[in-house]
């Protein structure tokens, strides 16, 4: 699609052009599902040992890394993945929910589940590689999906905010993708990846705005977005 006078009266996702704004692509209901139900098993109903297994063995923790493969299980394998869907609390929970909503699903319907998934996978692998490299050989433990939420912010950066605000806000998924020196260009998008970033740095700081959320992980949110702003076209099946 090259410009915005190509918009279909159809969305991709086979719904009229003002589709309900809570009707949520499947992919994006179906990992809230998942989220949800991770967290209300380990919360209500493991025990605190399982609960305490399932951490470990599901959360990413940097220190594996330093240890010879060899001499150790393969949670080091999956756990750059299934990390993002574990919660501490359910503040944590509800705040990665929304945010999930709001972005995963314009993501969803411009690129479809599959692609969905896959970026899911490795923007998650993208978050934990830059937590990685900033707490080398540290025991900490990294969970939640705010890697990956904020490489769909990243991604909608690309595409869904245009210049011409006139535009449904019920079909960015079909505007055209801006490059990267475009995207920086726009005012919109620059006011709002400074105030993203203004936001980490407070997370960084330890200043609590969000309730007890635990310690946030600020460098998976880095690694996350700025995989999802650089990378994007990969995953983006529509032209330029």
């Amino acid at each position: 699609m090259s410009d915005a006078s190509d918009l279909p009266e159809r969305g991709s996702n086979g719904q009229g052009s003002n589709p309900p704004a809570l009707n949520l692509p499947a992919a994006v209901t179906a990992s809230i599902v998942i989220i949800l139900v991770v967290y209300v098993l380990g919360a209500y109903v493991l025990s605190a040992d399982a609960r305490d297994a399932m951490f470990f063995y599901g959360g990413f923790i940097p220190a594996r890394y330093t240890y010879p493969l060899a001499e150790q299980g393969l949670e080091w394998l999956w756990t750059p993945v299934t990390y993002s869907f574990l919660h501490g609390g359910v503040e944590h929970l509800g705040f990665n929910a929304l945010w999930l909503a709001a972005f995963g699903a314009p993501v969803v319907r411009r690129i479809g589940t599959a692609r969905f998934i896959v970026f899911w996978a490795v923007s998650s692998v993208a978050s934990a590689a830059l937590y990685l490299g900033l707490h080398w050989n540290e025991a900490s433990l990294l969970i939640g999906a705010s890697g990956v939420i904020s490489a769909l912010m990243g991604a909608a950066c690309r595409f869904a905010f245009p210049p011409d605000q006139r535009r449904s806000a019920r079909q960015v998924h079909l505007y055209p993708r801006l490059s990267i020196a475009d995207s920086l260009r726009s005012r919109t998008v620059a006011m709002f990846m400074l105030v993203w970033f203004i936001g980490n740095v407070i997370f960084a700081l330890g200043i609590p705005l969000l309730g007890d959320i635990g310690n946030v992980a600020w460098e998976a949110h880095i690694g996350g977005f700025l995989f999802g702003f650089l990378l994007f076209a990969l995953f983006d099946p529509k032209p330029r």
